[in-house]
């Protein structure tokens, strides 16, 4: 049978993507593919507008010009309510977790479930985040409050509730910022773990490029407002873009290169 045209259309899509905010040109004619239960990873250095892009794939930032298509429909040209559509099909790790202080664990990930219309009862959402905790390895901690959590422990949490409303895209901003090896690598592991298990689509932003060769199918780098590099793990780490090679071997890039060479 014939696949209709919806199977072949990318989940996420960027043409010539520009954004300014206060003035500044973050992000300068962008343009990234991701498809179906592709983990793609968009590396560098820090300040260089990562954060951003994944709020223009959220919605959450306008763009001057471009195309911002997510699940097929063009978001510079969705009402507020079209957006608010989307995004239910969308789950966002923040930096930090973002775990609410005041909530349980079991409340912070069952939240989703209560801002949206899931039709399901308190025993069925129950019975999901449990599920959900399993998956995490956090089972048994449904009543504890995030300040008793470690860093490393709420991130997984905050994965857990971003997967609560089963959504087709995940967005994960720096997921292993501030944790240990150890426990980098668990979070590593878990995304990856997530796609196989849930079936989504990915989209990691980091300047953690070890982590990145972890668990990425594909790893594009941002620079100057541009993706200037996209390849596989053990492809991109042999790029010959100069700018790919710096980053690769942890050398300053771009400006700051330039402030060094002054000294």
């Amino acid at each position: 049978m014939q696949a209709n045209r919806s199977d072949l259309e990318p989940v996420v899509l960027l043409e010539d993507v520009q954004c300014r905010l206060r003035d500044k040109l973050v992000l300068d004619g962008v343009n990234l593919q991701v498809n179906e239960g592709e983990i793609v990873a968009v590396v560098g250095v820090s300040g260089i507008g990562k954060s951003t892009l994944l709020k223009v794939i959220a919605g959450l930032v306008p763009v001057q010009s471009g195309v911002v298509k997510v699940f097929g429909c063009d978001l510079t040209k969705c009402s507020e309510d079209e957006i608010n559509q989307i995004r239910q099909k969308m789950g966002f790790v923040f930096q930090g977790g973002a775990l609410f202080d005041w909530m349980t664990v079991a409340e912070n990930v069952a939240f989703p479930l209560r801002v949206i219309d899931t039709g399901l009862s308190d025993e069925e959402i129950s019975e999901r985040v449990k599920r959900l905790l399993d998956a995490v390895g956090m089972e048994g901690t449904e009543n504890l409050l995030p300040e008793q959590l470690s860093g490393g422990m709420r991130k997984r949490v905050a994965i857990a509730r971003a997967l609560a409303a089963e959504p087709r895209l995940v967005l994960y901003d720096e997921p292993t910022s501030g944790l240990d090896p150890v426990m980098s690598g668990v979070i590593n592991d878990l995304i990856r773990q997530m796609r196989d298990e849930f079936g989504v689509t990915e989209i990691v932003v980091t300047h953690d490029l070890s982590s990145a060769t972890r668990f990425a199918d594909r790893i594009a780098m941002l620079h100057n407002g541009k993706i200037i590099a996209e390849a596989s793990p053990k492809e991109f780490l042999s790029l010959s873009n100069p700018v790919v090679q710096q980053f690769v071997r942890g050398e300053a890039v771009g400006p700051l290169t330039e402030f060094i060479d002054r000294l």
